[in-house]
């Protein structure tokens, strides 16, 4: 029986990473990826490009676990450590929670709950850093996501408190 040591799992993730990275990017190839005269970029290509930059990154990650250059790529030791399970239950339960919360109070207060949580709780960081966090992700994403993209994302119950943001951006 092997071991799963740091460094089978670093190359593993990444392999995996690239293989699921070319799916991705041939389902985009299903629907134009260049420019569509009139239109602007065709509907395959934000996931076609964000899927080759993912490649690329999976790739690197991969040659440099390959030759050792990283930490977990030099490591001999198990990968999941003995007494690890309370943390890895606090992530597994936190990602179902922030499911859960997405479809019921959506994605603009399940996030920053999410961000909350990983970063003073399990992270220790700062209030400042925190908070900071919680804030911007939730306006960026709305920036990028609903203004720019015009791609509406799960709002739960809160909806009501967007109708504003409607009528100004939208």
């Amino acid at each position: 029986m092997h071991t799963l040591t740091t460094r089978r799992v670093e190359l593993g993730v990444a392999a995996t990473l690239a293989l699921f990275s070319l799916y991705l990017m041939a389902k985009s190839a299903e629907l134009p990826i260049g420019w569509v005269s009139g239109q602007g970029p065709g509907g395959g290509a934000f996931p076609f490009w964000l899927s080759a930059i993912m490649l690329l990154a999976s790739l690197a990650v991969l040659a440099r676990a390959w030759r050792g250059l990283t930490p977990p790529s030099r490591g001999e030791g198990a990968f999941i450590q003995v007494g690890s399970g309370p943390l890895l239950g606090a992530v597994v339960g936190s990602l179902v929670a922030l499911l859960l919360a997405i479809h019921l109070v959506g994605v603009y207060v399940a996030i920053p709950l999410f961000l909350a949580f990983h970063l003073r709780v399990l992270g220790s960081h700062s209030w400042r850093l925190t908070a900071t966090m919680m804030v911007a992700t939730p306006v960026v994403l709305f920036l990028v996501f609903e203004v720019a993209l015009k791609t509406m994302l799960p709002k739960g119950l809160t909806e009501p408190f967007f109708y504003p943001l409607y009528a100004l951006f939208l």
